[in-house]
């Protein structure tokens, strides 16, 4: 390891993660790429997160913050960096050994780029796999549009930057704790960087309960949030601007969908008639197509999903209402 100038640094923000955080920076140091520093940004533990990272001395760099939220300290550890390039490996997650070296392999052979990025394995909290993702089946390329579109994301670990790039757009928003990732891919690609993919999994993403996505009402509200910024920024292209119904529409279905997961049904009405002034289908096939959706991001995360649960529950049936009196009443 490089004590002057490493190339990489790998930024850990951590939080109430004693449990993990050793896995997490044992993976970086297993790597089989060795030019790289580990900074641990704790934001405010309260648990003993700090004893922890202790034990690795000066393999790693700690800092400690009051917490101010994933974002404060990610952009925290980004100004400590000295890497030419980062990545930030949340706490409960853990590399692959050869991610860094993979990583760095595709930015070498294309020094334009500004960001790579690559699928994950979903593990579960004791770390047994579950699925490996791989987005670049559906999203071939990483430009603007497919981003907008599918916002293949899953964990910020799949992702490395190079440090120029993130320090002239600003780093992470500081307030947003869900969606930051979209907000930020968002913020660099519309300023002209360029990304690509590693078409291999880098990291495990460890579901648990504690997860941020959890979260159901703070990710919907952020996730808009971020495209109603987006789209009131100036001169954005023409082919950006003619998907914004579309975008925004499918986005709103997905949060509906995932409040219905994480048990807001109430809300999940809220977000789908959001919805309905941009959708593209009559209205009958709106419903279906919601129904569909549901179905489908179901099965993206191996959920069982009861479309007669939904179908029965008081706040569809007040739904289809809603619909019906729209349609006769526009």
């Amino acid at each position: 390891m490089s004590e002057s100038y490493p190339r990489i640094s790998v930024v850990i923000p951590a939080y109430n993660c004693e449990q993990y955080i050793a896995e997490a920076i044992d993976s970086v140091l297993a790597q089989t790429e060795t030019d790289y520093e580990i900074i641990v940004v704790d934001d405010g533990s309260q648990d003993q997160t700090r004893s922890v990272v202790a034990t690795y001395h000066s393999q790693v760099r700690y800092v400690y913050q009051d917490n101010q939220g994933v974002s404060v300290a990610r952009n925290h550890g980004l100004s400590l960096a000295r890497g030419e390039f980062i990545t930030f490996l949340d706490a409960d997650d853990y590399f692959f050994p050869d991610t860094l070296r993979s990583q760095l392999a595709v930015f070498d052979a294309d020094p334009e780029l500004a960001i790579v990025h690559s699928g994950w394995r979903r593990v579960n909290q004791t770390g047994e796999m579950l699925i490996d993702v791989q987005p670049w089946e559906m999203v071939a390329e990483l430009n603007l549009e497919n981003w907008l579109r599918w916002k293949p994301l899953g964990t910020m670990g799949t992702l490395m930057f190079r440090r120029q790039a993130l320090q002239t757009v600003g780093g992470f928003e500081p307030g947003l704790a869900h969606a930051e990732d979209v907000d930020l891919i968002l913020r660099l690609v519309s300023s002209g960087y360029r990304s690509a993919w590693l078409k291999r999994s880098t990291v495990c993403y460890r579901q648990h309960d504690r997860n941020t996505m959890r979260d159901g009402i703070s990710q919907a509200k952020s996730i808009n949030y971020v495209l109603d910024k987006f789209f009131n920024l100036p001169d954005i292209p023409l082919e950006i601007k003619v998907i914004e119904d579309w975008v925004r529409y499918s986005t709103l279905v997905w949060s509906s969908w995932y409040l219905y997961h994480t048990g807001f049904n109430t809300e999940m009405v809220e977000y789908l008639q959001r919805s309905w002034s941009y959708s593209p289908f009559l209205p009958m096939e709106t419903v279906i197509n919601w129904v569909e959706s549901f179905t489908q991001y179901s099965q993206n995360v191996d959920a069982i999903f009861d479309v007669d649960h939904l179908s029965t529950s008081p706040e569809w049936q007040g739904l289809l209402k809603w619909v019906i009196s729209s349609v006769q009443y526009p």
